[in-house]
């Protein structure tokens, strides 16, 4: 990992209490302790005391101490050892393990705000989020179904536009596999309906920019079809007639490195051998399963079109393992060397 060239601290907030989140967090700063320096933890103290007695008892080795700092500064701070944590939400009683409540998704909102304002406001460099329970936000009254949105609305507010004016999308990654998302978390039968010409082509324009930004050049970009065959001519729907077929023109007549429709079933496996740098999905499922399926321990999740950096593991909150010091923090570790990646690059 190379440090940000102003030495801003990298910000991870601590996701649902009730989940593996916070031990993830511990682990990783144990798993490589020069982070202690790198990193601060917007969360809930007791939550994180309480996690590193997990991983302790777990036999974790090297678990770092909680060092509580009183804001996303606090790695300025005169340094003590141990990880440093700042009281990001109200404090609370800390939830039992594996449980859904409104008192862990309020925690886990309100973390998130304050880790990503501090981004916006040039105390951190990027951000990172450990994984939230998607109904413990809806029963604390959160009105976003996910990190994503959640991020895009806040990021519009600080910038003085709606949200609409501000696109984002949704990348899983691993070594071998990208995709992105065209629509996010919204039904099936939603989904379908918004596989238009203008959100398929506004999906590549914001793929391609964030490629050019990181990576340096424009990416070569697989568009996958909706209906089994990529439609089969319109035999099996004519979604990639009417719609994805004249969103790849447009984006090659704008000079996109753009491909397709292809057939779904067979798009990632030409991705995956190097054929294209990412895959443009449909829905959401049809472009996370093939990333998941190559495995967890190396995914990350990448917002795409916002004014910060955010990546976070491409996993959820297991509270089948909450509380046992078995979840391995390895995805964790990827998004942050992910965002310590992105916040070094000179582009």
């Amino acid at each position: 990992m190379t440090m940000h060239r102003t030495f801003l601290p990298l910000v991870v907030s601590m996701g649902d209490p009730a989940g593996i989140g916070p031990e993830i967090v511990v682990a990783a700063a144990a798993r490589q302790p020069e982070l202690l320096s790198r990193l601060v933890v917007a969360g809930d103290v007791a939550t994180l005391e309480r996690a590193a007695q997990v991983m302790s008892r777990g036999g974790c080795p090297q678990v770092p101490d909680i060092r509580v700092v009183d804001g996303p500064d606090g790695l300025a701070q005169p340094a003590g050892g141990g990880l440093a944590v700042w009281q990001a939400c109200e404090p609370h009683d800390t939830v039992p393990f594996g449980q859904t409540s409104p008192v862990a998704g309020r925690a886990a909102a309100q973390c998130i705000r304050e880790a990503t304002n501090a981004v916006l406001r040039g105390q951190a460099c990027a951000l990172v989020t450990a994984p939230v329970h998607k109904e413990a936000l809806s029963l604390a009254g959160v009105p976003w179904p996910g990190h994503t949105e959640m991020l895009q609305s806040l990021a519009a507010d600080h910038m003085g536009c709606t949200v609409a004016e501000l696109p984002v999308r949704m990348m899983l990654s691993e070594p071998r596999l990208k995709t992105v998302l065209v629509s996010i978390h919204i039904s099936l039968r939603d989904a379908i309906a918004a596989v238009t010409r203008d959100r398929v082509l506004q999906t590549l324009e914001i793929t391609d920019r964030h490629f050019r930004r990181f990576g340096g050049r424009s990416p070569r970009m697989a568009v996958a079809g909706l209906n089994p065959h990529a439609g089969e001519g319109g035999l099996f729907g004519r979604e990639e007639i009417e719609e994805i077929a004249p969103a790849v023109q447009a984006a090659r007549a704008a000079g996109l490195d753009a491909h397709g429709p292809y057939p779904p079933d067979t798009v990632f496996m030409q991705a995956r051998s190097g054929a294209f740098d990412v895959v443009i999905a449909m829905y959401h499922d049809q472009g996370l399963i093939p990333v998941k399926l190559l495995g967890l321990e190396h995914g990350v999740n990448t917002t795409l079109g916002l004014p910060l950096v955010r990546t976070s593991p491409d996993h959820g909150t297991a509270f089948d393992l909450a509380g046992k010091a078995m979840a391995r923090p390895d995805s964790l570790m990827e998004a942050i060397k992910a965002a310590f990646a992105a916040v070094s690059d000179p582009g």
